[in-house]
Order: C-alpha cells, then sequence, then structure tokens
C-alpha cells in the first residue's frame, strides 16, 4: 500500500483548454483564460480586482509594495504560518512581529495583535489556516482604530467563508495560491485579490513590471512606459488554462474534499472523547473548504510515532510549519512578541493526514490510525 498526502487532481478539461491556448497563440500571461480567472474570482469573491500571478508568495511580494512597506515598517502576523508570509515582507526592508495563534483554530489570536502594535506597524496578516476563517471583526475593528491595512493570506482559503464573507473579500489586500496541494491547482500559481479600490491602479503597474500597459491596451494612455516599481508577476496562459478548468469544477472538487473531511472528523470523535486526539474545531461563524485534515496529538514523541507507524503501512502524513518565531531568518529580521506558547506547543502535536481528490482508502486510514493508537 502506499497512500501520497497528496495527489494533485485534474478533471477532464484541462489538456483541451491548454490546446485551445496553443491555437489562439497566446501563451504568454493576461490572455482569454486569465481574463475569465479574474471575472471568475471576482464574481466568485466579491473583491473589487484580482490578479492572477506565479505564486501565492508573488501575490504577497506585490500586497507588499502596494502598501509601500519601507525598511523598518513592522507587519504583525502569525509564527505559524509558510516563510513566504513573512519573507514577502522582509524583501521591502520590513519587520515581521510575531504573535501567539489561538488554540482553537490555529489562527492568529487577535488578543495579542493590539500589543504587538508599535508606532512602526504598517500591517496586520492574518493567515486563515486550514481555510478556517480568523476573527476577522476584531481584526477589522483593531486595524481601523490604528489606521493599519490588512492583507490576507488567504493562500488555502479559497471557497471558505467568515460570517458569510468569503476569505480573501474583508481585508485590503488578499493572496490565494493554486499550487499543487491546494483545492484549486494549476502546478504553480496564485492570485492578488485588490478591495481597496484606490490599490487598482497600481496594482495593475505593479502586475506589469512598473509599467501602464493594462491603461495603454484599455486606449487611457497613447503609450506606455515605465512609471513604478514592479517585476513580472503575470501567470503564463498554458497554467491559466489548466485553472480555468479546475474553476468550472469547484463545487464537485469541494464536495469531494468535503466528504473525505467529514469521514475523518466523525470516525476520530472516539479517539478524541479517549482523550487521544484533539480534532480540528471549526468556529460556528465559519464555513471551511475542506483544505486539510489534521490530529493534534499529546505531545511531539507521540506524533512521531503516529507518523512513523503510518509510513510503515504505506500512508504518508506529514506535520505542518516550524514556527517562524524561533527560525535563524525568523530571528534575524523578525521580532517577537508576547509568549509563543501555543505556536510552540501545537507546531509539535500536529499531523496531517492524507486528504485529495480521489482517495478511496479513508476507512482503511482511519482503522490504522485505530490500530496505533489504541496500544
Amino acid at each position: 500500500m502506499n497512500i501520497p498526502f497528496n495527489k494533485p487532481f485534474a478533471t477532464s478539461q484541462e489538456i483541451d483548454y491548454i490546446q485551445q491556448a496553443i491555437i489562439k497563440g497566446h501563451l504568454s500571461g493576461n490572455g482569454d483564460f486569465t481574463k475569465k480567472s479574474h471575472a471568475w474570482l471576482e464574481s466568485k469573491i466579491g473583491c473589487c480586482k484580482a490578479l492572477l500571478t506565479h505564486s501565492c508568495t508573488a501575490a504577497l511580494e506585490m500586497a507588499a509594495i502596494l502598501a509601500d512597506i519601507q525598511p523598518g515598517d513592522e507587519v504583525i502576523m502569525p509564527s505559524y504560518t509558510f516563510v513566504s508570509t513573512a519573507n514577502a515582507f522582509v524583501l521591502r526592508g520590513g519587520v515581521p512581529a510575531f504573535v501567539d495563534i489561538r488554540p482553537d483554530t490555529l489562527n492568529i489570536d487577535e488578543s495579542k495583535i493590539e500589543a504587538a502594535i508599535t508606532s512602526k506597524t504598517k500591517a496586520i496578516v492574518p493567515v486563515h489556516y486550514a481555510g478556517v476563517g480568523c476573527e476577522m471583526d476584531e481584526i477589522i475593528k483593531i486595524a481601523q482604530h490604528y489606521q493599519l491595512l490588512i492583507i490576507e493570506d488567504a493562500a488555502q482559503g479559497l471557497h471558505a467563508t467568515y460570517k458569510g464573507r468569503s476569505l480573501g473579500s474583508i481585508g485590503h489586500l488578499a493572496a490565494v495560491s493554486f499550487h499543487e496541494t491546494k483545492n484549486l491547482i494549476c502546478g504553480e500559481g496564485g492570485a492578488l485579490l485588490v478591495n481597496h479600490p484606490e490599490l487598482i491602479e497600481r496594482s495593475e503597474i505593479v502586475w506589469e513590471k512598473g509599467t501602464n500597459r493594462n491603461q495603454f491596451f484599455r486606449g487611457q494612455v497613447d503609450k506606455y512606459t515605465w512609471v513604478d516599481i514592479g517585476s513580472s508577476y503575470l501567470l503564463s496562459e498554458i497554467s491559466a488554462a489548466f485553472l480555468w478548468a479546475q474553476m468550472e469544477a469547484i463545487e464537485t472538487i469541494t464536495q469531494k474534499r468535503m466528504d473525505i473531511w467529514q469521514q475523518y472528523h466523525q470516525a476520530f470523535a472516539e479517539l478524541e472523547t479517549q482523550g487521544k486526539v484533539r480534532r480540528p474545531i471549526i468556529p460556528i461563524e465559519c464555513r471551511h473548504n475542506a483544505h486539510m485534515y489534521y490530529l493534534l496529538l499529546p505531545n511531539l514523541e507521540s506524533r512521531t510515532t503516529l507518523i512513523e507507524k503510518l509510513q510503515s503501512f504505506g500512508i504518508n502524513s506529514v506535520f505542518h510549519y516550524i514556527p517562524l518565531h524561533s527560525s535563524p531568518a525568523g530571528i534575524k529580521y523578525g521580532r517577537t512578541d508576547g509568549s509563543m506558547t501555543i505556536t510552540n506547543l501545537f507546531s509539535d502535536r500536529i499531523v496531517r493526514l492524507p486528504l485529495w481528490v480521489g482517495l478511496n482508502q479513508v476507512s482503511t486510514i482511519i482503522d490504522i490510525v485505530y490500530k496505533i493508537l489504541s496500544h
């Protein structure tokens, strides 16, 4: 038996759409499939403007530019996140201010944010872990009071909501991911979502290498030129064609992932009652997207044992982030505000189980987890 942690899913349309892009003769960015994807994101999420990028990392880097992060500016974020969340701002000279996470959702602990604010603070970056929304109402209140930008790291949050609002539509800016480990994929890819109208024009300029090329093609200027900093952030049309097929199938993909998530969740209730694991907690105001299913084990030793024994059965389970605040670059470029008790504890205890469309051995995985944890 060999059950991978992740297996990229493809519908039956990706190759056809890629072929269409080839026939049309437009393979670089911002072609017809890119435009379709932009319209889909703007309609589905409710953002003012969407721009496909070659990665979620690129979208975060664009957000840092649009936030006008200058050397020494501080950006509050959880330590329990992917390196790109911090790196995007460090590249502009920004300083990540790491705070602890909540014990229920593993999202940024909104009650820790205000204490981390200084005169140098420029933005707050809530990371919607596992496609479960952060406590955005409270974060918005804090941001408004201190006149801070909110940049949502919604890499895992596509097609999930907080109080009925799509993740990625709530902050001034947001970034989503289409990496092959995400719910919708195109190999490598992402998107910047702009919700603050005043940032739309500049976002297009940054996206197009610092030129006003989009304005030229819309007939707003008679020639285009270099007007701002930027880079080559566009997603290729080949990747956008692949992505479009995924977007068309989002309801099917989400339902199949949700079915697997629910199987795990129901099956492990007994282990939770026995105190052997803790299952994910989904707040009532959040609708998640079944991005991942994880268990929290009692300690590092029990987590390590479970991963090793699952591997011996051919089941690939994995842990997740190594906290950024204690990493070499995190120590060098960032600062830690307050205790990191939950971050340190939970990063040692978490194990993620296989979850991908087409996984038909869920009951086998469940049985083996029970077998291992019953000894």
